[in-house]
């Protein structure tokens, strides 16, 4: 019988970042399911509701190392004002973007408690094509 968790959550505070380099402490949280392997949904609490972001878990990981990302998700690793390792996220949309940054140490620890349910390289394993297929496909 298999016993692992089948789904990871992680709160933590993110600091957003205006442009004249203000920041305001947000909670935040960080979701992954092996339901869907490829993918971490961010949730930040700016608000009345929260707004969720989904991108892939393997984006997230490389950001703490290099630069990376194209389009509506970039992310990098910096050191913050206190010396601190962080993780630079913006997100950008047609209604504004938002630049964040969270401890680098407990992102790490969220992919880390990932990578426990679903190794890296054997996401694909849990995934259906069939059943993606044809879906796409209407059910036909």
């Amino acid at each position: 019988m298999d016993t692992r968790p089948v789904a990871v959550d992680r709160s933590l505070v993110v600091e957003l970042l205006d442009a004249s380099g203000t920041s305001t402490q947000l909670d935040a949280g960080l979701h992954y399911d092996l339901h869907d392997p490829f993918a971490v949904t961010a949730a930040f609490c700016a608000g009345v509701s929260p707004i969720s972001w989904v991108f892939s878990r393997d984006l997230l990981a490389e950001g703490l190392f290099a630069p990376c990302g194209e389009g509506d998700v970039r992310i990098w690793p910096f050191v913050d004002q206190v010396g601190n390792a962080v993780l630079v996220i913006q997100l950008s949309s047609p209604e504004g973007e938002a630049l964040l940054q969270a401890r680098s140490s407990e992102v790490c620890e969220f992919i880390q408690a990932s990578r426990q349910i679903v190794a890296p390289g054997t996401e694909s394993d849990l995934v259906d094509l069939d059943s993606v297929i044809a879906n796409l496909l209407g059910g036909a």
